[in-house]
């Protein structure tokens, strides 16, 4: 397989995934609202796209099924066949294994697809019509007893219209047909291998006299009336031999000619710019390249401009393609082309590229910070201005370049529809998933890795979170619950949030469970946030039985740790009774962020610019408190624990200098940090640390400074959260 092939057959695969995951989409929707129009189109849509894409590569075993779904989808358009939730379930596991046929190009076959498919075609037939094994109506065939002969004038409409369900080949052979060996029943022969042949008529319109006969030449012609599942290619491929010197068309049934129109469509929308008609109607199947040379000559040799008629016409007129097919085609081009100005174009990236690019990036950013110090060093005004403009246009370049990787989490967000069906019917539970936040962009690389997290939280919810509904009836509460996910920016960091409003976490059954499997003492005093954050624990389970779901006490320590390789933290707040809610705090990129650095001693440190609230001058602009042992500020009224960085970390003051407190939020709560020296904003790469450092509390990362040195970023989270729970302490 050549480069170009595969790198098409690449595309087919990228499109055809995107399809589904839309597909998939969808059809969970259509669990509340079944009569959504819209929505049915879109899952006819996309798996009349991937059979029409898959036939063009030759994967047939992916086109016959796919076939068979599109069938099923068209009854559901039409309104003989209703959807509802069995439908749906089946539906998804349709797309599940078209989903795997695709990931299984290119290896050998196997023949437990085949088996797979054979078993959910029965499914969805049976849950479509009531019958197990019921089969797929057939458009009836319009059979003649023998073939008729009669006078047919070449071009009439009315030999060429069509008027049924089947194809309609009209041929002329080419007088030397019989001189250049070809046998022209053998093409007839070729033609019924590949489905029925209904009907033949013979054309006797170009037979000369008797007198005027050669018995070498051949005058036949022929209207042929075909049935079967082929694309106008192939049985123009039937005729391939003889086509230069005849004259061969072929019409689509009306069926075909609908299916022409809605791939038409969907490929212009997929492509989203003024692509030409000719080369559409190929790329469909509606049109052959030959037709459409033929039809380009016809333009070419009209040498009056005004008599010139548009591609559409003229091939219409050559009975190339249906007009339907042509209208279709230029209605939507013209959409098209109307917005066209207002949106964006895209083009797919490879993500390792892009990767590569920002890593490039980053070094730009330490290289251009290195040139900047030395510019200062030198004290030279001009290098200065450049240096100025050079850093301007790197920042742009950052900001930019990592804009390219934030994707919007509501792709994400819109997969757990499938989750809380198939949990939701596990559990015999009704659940309602209310998804906010869905345009909330962040890395891709974080959106990759926080999936799996993500379906923990969601299972966890259902499973442990919501109550039977003969246990929310009895309480008070409506029958169906509700599972809420949530994304917002928050100080420089993105919150996702899962919440349910079911029983809620008792603590004194979380801490009672905790001191019996030794996490904790029992004379061990801990706030009720800590006694929460306690089920983020390996081996905690508050629950009683070990289902397929949960109950072995690991999925929220996976959880945990995953969140923790993002450098993200998770907050958990319950109310029994009323919910739980839990919040995943990540960073929005994991390459470079914007940072102020502060100096403390003889090191220097990096605070993440969007956590920092203000800077002041410690002992005059906010008052010192120390009570019981306690370190507070108080600013304008307002009191805030403060941690001394030189203590915490074991620095040694610096000689001279003024001390500062930097206050930073983080999740709504605010703390000081005792600083020797602010040393302003600096563009940080984050560097990540050795797995040696990986629990080292405070510090979530590293970067090197423009000098060579290397400054440790601070983990404001961890921080205040020390600084609270000192204050909880000595309080």
């Amino acid at each position: 397989m050549d480069d170009m092939m595969m790198q098409a057959q690449e595309t087919f695969i990228n499109e055809s995934l995107d399809l589904l995951q839309e597909m998939e989409t969808s059809l969970n929707l259509l669990s509340d609202q079944p009569d959504d129009e819209e929505l049915i189109n879109s899952v006819f849509r996309a798996a009349h796209t991937i059979k029409g894409s898959a036939g063009l590569f030759g994967f047939d075993a992916i086109v016959a099924f796919t076939h068979k779904v599109e069938n099923v989808l068209d009854e559901v358009r039409a309104g003989e066949v209703k959807i509802d939730d069995g439908l749906i379930a089946v539906l998804l596991e349709c797309r599940d294994h078209i989903e795997a046929m695709i990931e299984a190009i290119g290896a050998d076959a196997d023949p437990a697809l085949s088996a797979v498919s054979d078993r959910l075609v029965k499914a969805l037939l049976k849950q479509a019509h009531g019958e197990e094994g019921a089969v797929e109506a057939k458009p009836d065939a319009v059979k003649a007893d023998t073939p008729a002969t009669y006078q047919a004038q070449v071009g009439r409409e009315e030999s060429r219209s069509v008027e049924n369900d089947q194809w309609h080949i009209s041929l002329r052979f080419g007088e030397d047909v019989l001189r250049n060996g070809m046998d022209p029943l053998s093409f007839l022969r070729y033609l019924a291998s590949l489905g029925e042949v209904t009907n033949v008529a013979t054309t006797v319109d170009a037979m000369p006299a008797a007198a005027e006969m050669d018995a070498e030449s051949c005058y036949l012609g022929m209207e042929i009336t075909f049935n079967g599942d082929v694309e106008k290619q192939a049985l123009m491929d039937v005729f391939d031999f003889v086509a230069e010197d005849s004259l061969v068309n072929v019409m689509p049934p009306n069926s075909k000619i609908s299916e022409y129109a809605q791939l038409l469509e969907a490929l212009i929308e997929s492509r989203g710019n003024n692509a030409r008609i000719g080369d559409l109607l190929i790329e469909v199947g509606a049109l052959t390249q030959r037709e459409l040379d033929q039809a380009l000559a016809y333009q070419a040799g009209c040498t009056d401009d005004t008599a010139k008629k548009p591609l559409g016409e003229v091939l219409v007129d050559q009975h190339a393609v249906h007009q339907s097919t042509i209208n279709a085609a230029l209605g939507k081009q013209k959409k098209i082309q109307e917005r066209r100005t207002q949106e964006n174009r895209s083009i797919r990236v490879d993500a390792g590229r892009l990767d590569q690019l920002i890593n490039l990036v980053g070094e730009l950013v330490i290289a251009g910070a290195g040139s900047g110090l030395r510019a200062q060093q030198l004290g030279d005004e001009t290098l200065l201005e450049s240096m100025s403009l050079v850093s301007r246009l790197v920042e742009e370049i950052r900001d930019r370049s990592l804009r390219l990787r934030m994707v919007p989490i509501g792709e994400t967000f819109s997969r757990f529809n499938r989750v809380v069906r198939d949990v939701a019917k596990e559990l015999d539970k009704s659940i309602t998933l209310v998804i906010d936040g869905a345009e909330t962009e962040l890395d891709k690389s974080v959106v990759e890795k926080i999936g799996d997290p993500l379906t923990h939280l969601v299972r966890n919810a259902i499973d442990h979170g919501l109550e039977s509904p003969q246990q929310r009836l009895a309480a008070g509460k409506p029958e169906k619950g509700t599972v809420r996910l949530n994304a917002y920016h928050d100080s420089g960091n993105i919150v996702l949030e899962v919440s349910d409003d079911g029983a809620g976490i008792d603590p004194d059954k979380v801490l009672a469970k905790a001191i019996a499997n030794g996490l904790v003492s029992a004379n061990q005093k801990l706030s009720r946030p800590e006694i929460l954050r306690l089920i983020l624990e390996a081996g905690l389970t508050t629950k009683e039985t070990v289902s397929d779901l949960s109950g072995r006490g690991v999925g929220m320590d996976v959880v945990k740790k995953n969140v923790e390789a993002l450098r993200g933290s998770i907050e958990v707040e319950s109310e029994l009774g009323q919910g739980t809610s839990i919040r995943i705090r990540l960073p929005l990129t994991l390459s470079i962020i914007d940072g102020f650095l502060v100096g403390v001693g003889r090191a220097s440190y990096v605070i993440p610019l969007d956590s920092v609230v203000e800077c002041i001058e410690h002992g005059k602009e906010a008052e010192v408190v120390r009570e019981h042992g306690g370190d507070y500020i108080s600013l304008r009224g307002d009191v805030l624990p403060f941690l001394d960085l030189r203590q915490l970390f074991d620095e040694q003051p610096r000689e001279g200098a003024r001390e500062n407190i930097v206050v930073v939020q983080c999740s709504g709560q605010k703390a000081g940090l005792v600083v020797d020296e602010l040393m302003g904003e600096y563009q940080t790469v984050i560097k990540p640390l050795n797995q040696i450092f990986a629990k080292l509390s405070g510090i979530s990362g590293s970067t090197i400074l423009g000098s060579g040195e290397v400054a440790m970023i601070l983990d404001v989270g961890a921080l205040v959260g020390k600084a609270e729970q000192r204050t909880l302490l000595l309080s």
